[in-house]
């Protein structure tokens, strides 16, 4: 896609392009952040896996959409990214900068 890039075996990409996707039903958002950081403020649709007790084998099914890998910062999407390396799995995409960027780009956040 436009705008994403790869960094070590990770697919990154930008808080508006993760927003297209989501506004086209082209993606799967998973939020690896701690339930109390997603209560505190998450992106609409984002599903809560927390890295502390992340496994790909527990993905949803994402009945064809690209699963994006979502945190605070890129930090820990980044480490689940690993894991799902590790279990052969093919997601490899994340979003560059996390919640962080999302916001930063003016884009909303549910809290609750």
């Amino acid at each position: 896609m436009f705008g994403s890039k790869k960094t070590g075996g990770h697919r990154e990409i930008g808080a508006r392009e993760l927003h297209s996707m989501l506004e086209g039903g082209a993606a799967l958002l998973i939020d690896v952040r701690e339930p109390d950081e997603f209560a505190n403020g998450h992106i609409a649709g984002a599903v809560n896996m927390p890295l502390s007790r992340f496994s790909p084998a527990d993905l949803p099914d994402p009945q064809g959409k690209t699963v994006v890998l979502q945190c605070a910062g890129g930090k820990r999407s980044g480490q689940a990214l690993d894991q799902c390396a590790r279990a052969q799995s093919a997601i490899d995409t994340h979003l560059a900068g996390g919640i962080g960027a999302w916001r930063d780009a003016g884009l909303p956040v549910i809290s609750g």
